[in-house]
């Protein structure tokens, strides 16, 4: 290498990003650009309808708020359906329609919820408080219900897991991410045993659900990309315990070898 000394260690340059690598990097900012756009746009005339309907859905369904859910379900389908394709494998293990159960999935990006949404399950999330400061988003995830939750907060953990058992008690459902936050590495992290305490205090069902390519798609910390691919979302059988402890180690594990199955883990 010019100019390296006679017994020094050469230097490697880092290598230069080639055309393709920059065309790619291009096409996945401009993609995730119109994500945000579409998803905006998407999200307005449905969150006015929203306004309309709260009043009545907080009257006659208070905790499960259906119709509102379905606002929802239309927002994230119609935004996700146009940028990657999602595959749901064991729908059959989705219990029936209207049994409130607790369900939990690993979390790897920002586009985890928008794709759960493809299961058309009226859950509620239990999210971190300032998300439901973000305008139309935000506020329709308060509108529907949706669990706040601030992290680090004690107070805030026991107000949230008193409505999570409010709403299970009530006939609705809840998903949580046990990890706690998105992996930044897209590794399964270990689980929090918060969902598990509730399942087995409430004798309810924990309904595992493995995603898997999220985080490839928009890895998190990368919320400025969007790649191409798509998601496969597994429901898993539904679990039943009366120790909170086993019932997360065993839960874990399915969605540990489900990761390594399809090559998401190592």
């Amino acid at each position: 290498m010019a100019g390296t000394a006679a017994g020094d260690t050469p230097v490697e340059e880092p290598a230069k990003e080639t055309e393709e690598q920059k065309k790619s990097t291009f096409g996945s900012k401009l993609r995730a650009i119109l994500f945000y756009v579409t998803t905006l746009l998407i999200a307005i005339p449905l969150f006015v309808v929203m306004l309309v309907i709260f009043p009545f859905q907080y009257l006659f369904d208070k905790y499960r708020r259906r119709g509102l859910h379905v606002v929802n379900n239309l927002w994230a389908n119609l935004t996700t359906a146009l940028f990657y394709k999602i595959e749901v494998i064991g729908a059959e293990n989705l219990p029936p329609k209207g049994t409130p159960a607790v369900y939990i999935a690993n979390h790897q990006s920002y586009l985890d919820i928008f794709s759960l949404f493809r299961l058309w399950v009226p859950f509620k999330f239990v999210s971190k408080t300032s998300n439901f400061l973000l305008p139309i988003v935000g506020w329709s995830m308060f509108l529907t219900g949706h669990i706040p939750l601030k992290r680090m907060d004690a107070r805030s953990q026991a107000q949230c897991l008193k409505a999570c058992r409010t709403m299970l008690d009530n006939g609705g459902s809840v998903i949580f991410f046990p990890e706690g936050t998105r992996s930044l590495d897209q590794k399964l992290a270990p689980f929090k045993k918060g969902a598990f305490s509730i399942a087995t205090k409430a004798k309810m069902p924990i309904v595992p659900i493995t995603l898997v390519g999220t985080g490839k798609l928009m890895p998190s910390g990368q919320e400025g990309s969007l790649h191409s691919g798509g998601v496969k979302i597994i429901v898993h059988p539904p679990m039943m315990g009366t120790d909170p402890n086993q019932l997360m180690a065993d839960s874990r594990e399915v969605i540990y070898n489900t990761l390594v199955e399809y090559g998401a883990e190592t």
